[in-house]
Parts: C-alpha cells; structure tokens; sequence
C-alpha cells in the first residue's frame, strides 16, 4: 500500500538540453540548490552527468551544460553528492549494464568545476561484485558511508543487490570498507524473482538515511513480478536499527499512476517532514523521464515507530 503523501509534484520540470531525466541527487550549499543526475536519453541508453540549478527547491531551474569528468567509462551517470563543510563530494559510476566499473570520487568547491580524486571502490570481478554502479554517500551516526548496487557476472541480464562500505578515516577521501550485502533479491517478496520467467531487473538507487528516531531509513527501485516491462520500476522503503540491517520493507510507497512507472531517487528529512525527489514517467510525459517532489510526514502510522 503506497504511503499517503500530502503533496506530489510531477513534473516538476522539462528538460532543453536532453530528452530523459534519470537518477536525481538534490543538494543544498547553503545559498543554492544543485541537481545532479543522468541526463540523455533511453533510445540508446546514451548518458552525461546531469547539473541544474534552482533558489528553491521546486524552482525554477536552470540546466546547465553536463559535467564532464576525465575517467573512462560505458555508463559515467548516476551521481551522488554530498555538500559537506564547504566541499562537494561526488561518488559517480563509471558502468552500470556491464561487468566491471568503479565509484569514482570527485570534490569541487562551486559544484560546476570538479577535480577527480582516487576511486573510491572498484568492483571484484567474479564475486557479487563482479560489478558496481549507482552510489550514494551517507552520514549515519557520524560515520561516513557508500551505498551501492552490486552484481555477480551475468549473461543475460544484470541481478544487482544493495552493498554497503564505511569510510576508515572519518572522512570523505577513505580508504572504504566494504560491509557487504545488506539487502538481497529475496528479502523483498514484492521484487522480481531471479527466477522469473520475464526477470527485468534487480536492486538499485539505494539511499541511506537516518531518521529522527534513529531508525535507518533506506530508500531504493525494486521491480515489481508482474505487469507489462517499462511499468514495474518502484520506488520503495525499508527501515532497519543498524545501518548494515537486517532491513524490513514497507513495500513501494508512491503510486505512478497508469500507465506509469517510478524510480531512482533521494530523500531528504526535516524533522517530522520527508521530502521525495524522485524520476518518473507516464503518458503525461510521453514516457520520457522526468523529475517530481512529493512530501509527507513521518508520524503517518507507516514509518512511526509505534506503528
């Protein structure tokens, strides 16, 4: 049962420089916001590093010119950034529909001019690790860490899960401890099956988050086992004590509307009140992807702790 939300936003919107809008990271800098994500278009999986700007959250935005970074890659998309003391820190995928791939690491000052630094993790071919894409940094507890999806070699189709690693210097720069997996296809009994005969895709966009009771709140795409491909993408929650789980799923928790589907995307909590920014598309869209904002509050029986 999808979470009732007291606003919801879509499109929030239209792109001039790109036809699809993927993967988006909402940062503030104290001044400005910043949008970074996957801009291009799904016609040939062809992507660059997406950066908007707004004065407010809901707008209006500018797009800028993508960011482009001197490292090698299939898939440089989908990052997560983090404004710490006065500093972007970008963790950006280098591949994501093949073995192989690293989570580069870049900072920059303004958020327009970047300075990539060491990989912050490269994958471990032949493990379930084989390869790595979609990362995202998180303060939990005043420690530091990457979420991240992780797939064993495939011949078909990629079967990610959700992996965890902690910084060991307290710091953004690392060196990362990898935690493992800590949340698998089959804890989630509303996810396609690795068996499914239709089998789409597995777990990704994880975003970690601690709430105001100290509960972890991880928001992450799973796809649904059953419907028509190109409607089953959802944007779901699971909630766990400890940052490295076990996790429980509360199930998908924003309703598209048909025919439609939901994915990739951060959430941000002030006090009672979470913020989704999530990707989208529907008809209303022409299916193309696009960016929405939707708000609810944590007190809502669902995600309180008494609930």
């Amino acid at each position: 049962m999808a979470i009732t939300f007291s606003e919801n936003i879509f499109p929030l919107f239209h792109p001039t420089l790109t036809e699809d809008l993927k993967d988006p990271c909402p940062v503030f800098d104290g001044e400005l916001w910043h949008v970074f994500g996957s801009s291009g278009t799904v016609r040939s999986e062809t992507w660059n590093i997406l950066h908007a700007t707004a004065p407010d959250l809901y707008g209006p935005w500018t797009e800028h010119q993508p960011i482009r970074l001197p490292v090698k890659g299939s898939g440089i998309a989908a990052p997560g950034v983090i404004f710490d003391a006065g500093v972007f820190h970008m963790f950006v995928q280098t591949e994501f529909m093949k073995s192989g791939g690293r989570c580069e690491h870049a900072v920059s000052n303004d958020g327009f001019n970047w300075v990539v630094l060491q990989p912050a993790l490269l994958s471990l071919p032949g493990t379930g690790e084989d390869g790595i894409y979609d990362p995202h940094p998180a303060l939990i507890g005043g420690r530091r860490y990457i979420v991240y999806s992780g797939m064993p070699p495939f011949s078909r189709v990629p079967q990610p899960d959700i992996y965890l690693a902690r910084s060991m210097s307290d710091s953004w720069f690392g060196p990362w401890k990898r935690l493992g997996k800590i949340l698998d296809h089959n804890d989630l009994p509303h996810h396609n099956p690795r068996e499914h005969p239709d089998y789409e895709w597995g777990l990704e966009g994880a975003q970690l988050v601690e709430l105001p009771d100290g509960r972890i709140l991880l928001n992450a795409t799973c796809f649904l086992p059953e419907g028509a491909r190109g409607s089953r993408q959802r944007v779901f929650f699971a909630i766990a004590d400890d940052v490295e789980g076990p996790y429980e799923s509360l199930g998908p928790v924003l309703d598209p509307g048909e025919p439609g589907e939901n994915g990739h995307s951060t959430v941000m909590v002030d006090g009672t009140e979470l913020t989704l920014f999530y990707q989208s598309r529907r008809v209303a869209t022409d299916h193309r992807w696009r960016f929405g904002i939707a708000k609810f509050n944590l007190a809502q029986p669902k995600l309180s702790r008494s609930a």
